[in-house]
């Protein structure tokens, strides 16, 4: 089996049924920018496998993540008329929920911002945090247009708070420092 098809050269794409729509559509915006997320985590994966300090649970959870946004994309891919066969459901965001509280129960609570950064999978998981709130507004707008499963809204919002939830995790377990804002205080002075 070849890779390549030659079928979308002339700007098409087959959605799931078959169905041709062109390359540039909203719809193919918000399942390309899920494969998009997919890969960051795919990174965030990489980086905790080479950590010294790389946690399993952590890797499990983000291998999951993966294999669910497959299942994002394949609802994001069925054409609206087609909509009434959705993958996620409830039981998928209400795991994405406990996930969050149980990590979140791990970490100091929170009393300031905090800037994207720490270690590199930490780093790595706050972009695929905003990845995930892109692809969560492209699908607001998709939904307007047309028929979406609204379990995969529901999805990306609470992944883009189980991202940020995990990245503070992954910061704690290394013992690095979250680097945090305070609006109240004017910024330190920069040294050039």
């Amino acid at each position: 089996m070849k890779i390549y098809t030659k079928s979308g050269d002339g700007g098409e794409t087959s959605l799931i049924y078959g169905h041709r729509i062109g390359k540039g559509e909203l719809r193919v915006e918000c399942y390309g920018t899920v494969d998009e997320l997919n890969a960051a985590l795919g990174m965030a994966v990489s980086m905790l496998r080479e950590s010294q300090k790389s946690s399993k649970d952590a890797l499990a959870i983000l291998l999951r993540l993966q294999r669910d946004l497959f299942d994002v994309g394949r609802d994001l891919a069925t054409p609206a008329e087609k909509t009434s066969e959705p993958v996620m459901d409830a039981a998928c965001v209400q795991l994405l929920e406990s996930v969050i509280d149980k990590l979140d129960a791990e970490l100091p609570p929170l009393h300031q911002f905090i800037l994207p950064g720490g270690t590199k999978a930490a780093a790595q998981l706050h972009v695929a945090r905003t990845v995930a709130r892109r692809a969560e507004r492209m699908v607001v707008r998709l939904k307007k247009e047309e028929g979406v499963n609204p379990y995969v809204l529901r999805y990306l919002n609470r992944l883009s708070d189980l991202l940020f939830v995990m990245a503070r995790m992954v910061n704690a377990r290394a013992g690095a420092m979250e680097s945090t804002i305070d609006f109240q205080s004017p910024p330190p002075p920069l040294e050039v």
